[in-house]
């Protein structure tokens, strides 16, 4: 009975620990959120698009195992956003986004190089404000005030939640993934359809991860997913709310937050 009352004692004691330092780390984020608000408004090259596709549709492509250069060959004359580490697929197929889109900065870091590289002078390249913070960002880029002060205290405890936004000119909310800051920039663009691509929403141990690799070694993977679902689930709310079509065109994986279609019936509906 000592033993287990010990044993009680500590873990008592562990959480009385864990709930002081959350709460000290949320007066810190608390904080810097709001000394990040009171920048947001010096972001003002993503003013420019605000309801530019009104009504138009739009492909956000994610960089998912399941995804291939014939889906890509597929929506050659669609409207689409790409992510991450899919320059680095530049070199061998024809294939380019109308906009790209990056935020992590440990991914950025892999990445800097090749992507200076592809977008010398391009003015379709999103980035979050956060990337400022450390390097270099070239002029010709669009900074999104990127929010991911608001829930980092919460990771500590595991309660995941996310907001959403429409006003990406102010605010755009972190999901747990730069394809939930693109859904929040298209509608800030005014898309009023949305086909997700490559969204597997799957990170399974020893296997392929991702349809070209950063270089970046994500030790928190495996929990990704539960993350990524709660943002979705944000972004699938609003959606309905607002008379938006969110739509998962992603062959396999595990995301079942949004309808499913197959890519090709999508395509199909414009022919």
């Amino acid at each position: 009975m000592k033993i287990k009352n010990v044993l009680i004692s500590a873990r008592e004691k562990n959480r009385v620990l864990q709930y002081c330092s959350f709460l000290i780390k949320k007066m810190k984020f608390s904080r810097e959120e709001k000394c990040f608000l009171t920048k947001r408004k010096n972001i003002d090259q993503i003013r420019k698009v605000k309801n530019k596709y009104e009504g138009k549709r739009c492909f956000i492509v994610a960089t998912g195992p399941s995804l291939t250069v014939d889906d890509l060959k597929l929506i050659s004359n669609e409207i689409t956003f790409g992510m991450n580490s899919i320059v680095k697929m530049y070199d061998s197929i024809s294939w380019r986004p109308t906009f790209y889109g990056i935020q992590d900065s440990l991914v950025y870091e892999k990445l800097e190089s090749v992507i200076k590289k592809e977008y010398k002078n391009a003015t379709n390249v999103f980035v979050g404000s956060n990337l400022a913070e450390q390097f270099e960002i070239p002029s010709n880029f669009v900074q999104f005030p990127y929010d991911n002060y608001y829930h980092e205290a919460e990771r500590d405890i595991g309660k995941y939640f996310a907001k959403f936004s429409d006003d990406a000119c102010n605010v755009v909310y972190d999901g747990y993934s730069i394809t939930y800051s693109l859904i929040e920039i298209a509608i800030y663009m005014g898309f009023k359809e949305i086909y997700l691509l490559g969204a597997d929403c799957n990170y399974p141990k020893g296997e392929k991860n991702h349809f070209v690799e950063s270089g970046f070694v994500d030790k928190n993977a495996a929990s990704n997913p539960i993350r990524m679902r709660v943002g979705y689930q944000a972004a699938k709310e609003y959606a309905d709310a607002h008379g938006i079509k969110i739509v998962n065109c992603t062959r396999g994986g595990m995301l079942e937050t949004f309808k499913r279609m197959k890519l090709e019936d999508v395509l199909k509906e414009r022919d």
